[in-house]
């Protein structure tokens, strides 16, 4: 019976900015926003809480008749992806699946033939190490730099996008001036993307052409919006015990476990302008 929707949960706005590109993308779906804002930022909280809040985000998901859930947010993909679906499908909810947003996007840096990129990410998720293993996994060479961004989501979250797009940029710059040429910036945190255009602006190359030279390589952003929506339709395609249960009436909802009045003005422009 097609009943079912796609379910993406996040700890704040930021997963609206993957709710954006994967209706544009694959509109035919119904699809379900769940925004833990009760209890952002996850990042200040510790492994067990992430664990227990992204477990009751995702229960709150698969009861609003959700099929499977992405978690659009890199902290609690880092923290509790693994224990998810080890332990609580199983139990509960064998017939659903739940997808993260980190090996789709290390599958990306991979496939961009990469060799020295910068991962802007939260704390939690630098700390956790999760990219470079999962690099480790695929046997990648790629040299992986972390920084932990703490103040970006806060000003994003508080509607201050252009004020984290200038402070993104000089981060950057400061690793440019002291890790040396790098030719991918990884956005890994979902609240990034609304800064990506900034970024691309700014760096439109990693490093200034050196004397004789007209052109520098060209430094990549990698932006989870523009990756998840990809890896999406590939896992409907090839999963179609998921796919053929999903119902095709062009729906959205978005429910946060707190709401603030300002709430509905980021959530418009994460959205770009459009509550859908």
């Amino acid at each position: 019976m097609n009943d079912y929707k796609i379910g993406l949960f996040d700890s704040g706005l930021g997963g609206l900015t993957i709710l954006k590109a994967v209706t544009k993308a694959l509109p035919q779906y119904d699809y379900v926003f769940f925004g833990d804002t009760a209890h952002l930022p996850l990042g200040d909280k510790t492994e067990e809480e992430i664990f227990e809040y992204t477990r009751a985000g995702v229960e709150e998901l698969f009861e609003r008749d959700c099929a499977l859930v992405i978690i659009a947010c890199n902290t609690a993909s880092a923290e509790t992806m693994r224990r998810l679906q080890d332990t609580f499908l199983p139990q509960k909810y064998p017939d659903r699946r739940i997808l993260g947003v980190i090996i789709p996007t290390v599958e990306e840096l991979i496939e961009s033939k990469s060799k020295k990129a910068l991962l802007l990410a939260t704390k939690r998720t630098v700390e956790s190490g999760k990219y470079g293993r999962e690099l480790l996994k695929y046997g990648s060479d790629i040299e992986l730099h972390s920084v932990a961004t703490p103040e970006l989501v806060p000003l994003i979250e508080s509607g201050k996008s252009a004020e984290a797009a200038n402070l993104a940029i000089k981060i950057i710059e400061d690793q440019l001036n002291g890790i040396g040429e790098i030719d991918t910036v990884i956005l890994g945190c979902t609240h990034y993307a609304k800064f990506k255009d900034d970024l691309r602006r700014a760096f439109p190359s990693a490093m200034p052409a050196q004397a004789g030279q007209t052109t520098s390589a060209t430094l990549k952003i990698l932006s989870q919006d523009e990756i998840i929506p990809h890896k999406l339709a590939l896992y409907l395609l090839n999963h179609p015990e998921i796919e053929s249960r999903l119902s095709r009436d062009s729906t959205r909802s978005i429910h946060l476990s707190v709401h603030r009045p300002d709430y509905d003005q980021i959530a418009a422009d994460l959205l770009g302008g459009i509550i859908v």
